[in-house]
């Protein structure tokens, strides 16, 4: 069986580009062939880059008359910044030629897949995905005999967030799905109530690989040993996260490191884009390894602190989605590791023993429910 993996746009994400490999390796051992529809993001338009352009003009003219930083690097810029990631997509990751529009399907069937998977990561949010329907596989018709399954997708709010005409058509076109699962408690209930269908609950993909599944990644690319002995994982920095990632640091004597660029492009320009390469896939998976403590505001950060069995805080990040964050630590009773303020950060709560002797006895269960989700599907035998 061929099947082709539907997910967010692979690029400089750690968290998105090992839930596409981890997903990819599972239907691999299962005996499938499967291909990650390599979906590039849209170039920006010219007029957009010019009106852009003008704003930052105007911003500078208040800061400093020295420069004037543009806010999209070029695509020379963009694979310099991405050398390392796109090196990990190309020796990791089974993709299909390059796919920009799905409206479009004929440049798919070349490929006659027998199904369809649908996740994880975002994929089913529309602020994220603004063509919405294409991950409900509007692109296929009543021709097209193939399976329609959601893995783990995830609206990443308990909110709903779709408008009336995208609430009808992506309703029509859930009931076409063989089976849906999801990756949080609340859009089981959002599939009910705004689509009529049932969904069953899983584990993100990177969940269904073990931790020596990802140490096997870190030895094939021989990756030094980290800088640090607390891990910060920051998507979006502030005043108050750097004061919690300071007093875990003081109260066990750790040294801060983090494994993303040092700047954003948007902040620093072409003239330091050095400083904007991502750091290769491999030595933020030896982050996690090497840590003493892990501190992070990211989801995927959460996800593999756990697989690699660390005490950790994380840092809620409503803005990219809270319940993607509760749903997975009431998973694993770890609910009170997530804090908002400094002031939330006890003593009590930094020092807190977590059992990890029963985290991966409930993880090894749920990923063995997980993988069954998906071979009873793509067997035939999913009710």
């Amino acid at each position: 069986m061929k099947i082709g993996i539907l997910t967010q746009p692979l690029q400089t994400n750690y968290g998105g580009l090992l839930q596409a490999y981890a997903l990819q390796t599972v239907l691999k051992r299962m005996g499938y062939k499967a291909w990650t529809i390599n979906r590039p993001y849209k170039k920006v338009s010219l007029l957009r880059r010019i009106f852009s352009y003008l704003k930052r003009m105007i911003f500078s003219a208040f800061k400093t008359k020295s420069y004037i930083i543009r806010v999209w690097p070029t695509d020379k810029e963009s694979k310099l910044i991405a050398q390392n990631t796109n090196r990990f997509i190309k020796e990791n990751i089974q993709v299909t030629e390059p796919i920009y529009s799905l409206n479009n399907f004929s440049s798919l069937k070349k490929y006659e897949f027998d199904a369809y998977i649908v996740g994880s990561d975002q994929v089913w949010r529309p602020s994220y995905s603004p063509n919405i329907s294409n991950y409900f596989l509007d692109f296929l018709t009543e021709k097209d005999k193939v399976k329609r399954i959601a893995y783990a997708a995830s609206f990443g709010v308990d909110n709903w967030e779709f408008n009336d005409i995208q609430t009808s058509l992506c309703a029509a076109l859930a009931k076409k799905f063989d089976a849906i699962s999801v990756r949080e408690d609340s859009a089981k209930d959002l599939c009910k109530d705004y689509f009529g269908v049932k969904a069953e609950l899983v584990l993100d993909p990177t969940m269904l690989c073990t931790k020596d599944d990802y140490i096997e990644l870190i030895k094939k690319d021989s990756t030094p040993a980290s800088k640090g002995t607390l891990m910060t994982y920051i998507l979006d920095r502030s005043h108050e996260k750097e004061e919690i990632i300071s007093k875990v640091a003081k109260e066990f004597d750790l040294l801060p490191f983090s494994t993303l660029p040092q700047s954003k492009y948007a902040e620093v320009g072409a003239k330091n884009i050095k400083h904007c390469i991502f750091p290769p896939v491999t030595e933020w998976l030896r982050g996690f390894l090497d840590a003493s403590y892990v501190v992070t505001d990211s989801f995927h950060g959460t996800v593999f602190s756990i697989i690699f069995n660390k005490p950790f805080i994380t840092i809620g990040n409503s803005e990219r989605g809270i319940t993607r964050f509760t749903s997975l630590l009431n998973m694993f009773g770890l609910e009170d590791r997530l804090i908002s303020f400094p002031s939330e950060l006890t003593k009590e709560l930094m020092h807190k023993n977590i059992d990890y002797i029963r985290i991966e006895e409930l993880l090894k269960n749920k990923r063995t429910s997980s993988l069954n989700f998906l071979s009873k599907v793509l067997k035939n035998n999913y009710e």
